[in-house]
């Protein structure tokens, strides 16, 4: 099942990218929903790198709802678009392949876009609310984020 959800930043594609690919940005716009904790590698990089590390997810940092691989690769993009897809699985879902989509507009500003694509078994719609609602938070941290000059 495909959950997407866009929204507008305050900041220019190449800003919103450079953020994207840390770590510490995931962390702070998942919270406090989510919390992740990295396993294999026991650290989370500095910056997303391409290939696969093994995390624990916590719901509102206490309930432990399994463990998850996230899988980094950063697609070939058009001008002015930046791509990073979190090619995942885990024990919840079997697929959580999320793309976020980021476009530059002709006002300086950027289109910021998370499309997910979940498979769960049975569980799938469920998953798929889930994702609907926690890619609506991020998006919300995002945004006052951006307003917040990326202070965090």
């Amino acid at each position: 099942m495909r959950v997407r959800i866009e929204t507008v930043l305050d900041c220019s594609a190449e800003r919103a990218f450079a953020e994207a690919s840390k770590p510490s940005l995931l962390l702070h716009v998942a919270a406090p929903i989510i919390r992740f904790r990295p396993l294999q590698p026991a650290t989370f990089p500095a910056r997303w790198t391409e290939g696969r590390q093994l995390v624990a997810l916590h719901l509102f940092g206490l309930l432990p709802i399994g463990t998850q691989w996230v899988g980094i690769e950063y697609p070939a993009a058009r001008s002015g678009e930046y791509r990073i897809r979190d090619n995942g699985a885990g024990q919840l879902a079997r697929r959580w392949d999320h793309l976020v989509l980021i476009r530059a507009r002709p006002d300086g500003r950027c289109a910021y876009r998370d499309e997910v694509e979940v498979e769960a078994g049975w569980l799938t719609p469920l998953v798929a609310l889930f994702a609907r609602l926690f890619y609506a938070h991020r998006q919300r941290r995002w945004r006052r984020l951006v307003r917040r000059r990326f202070r965090y």
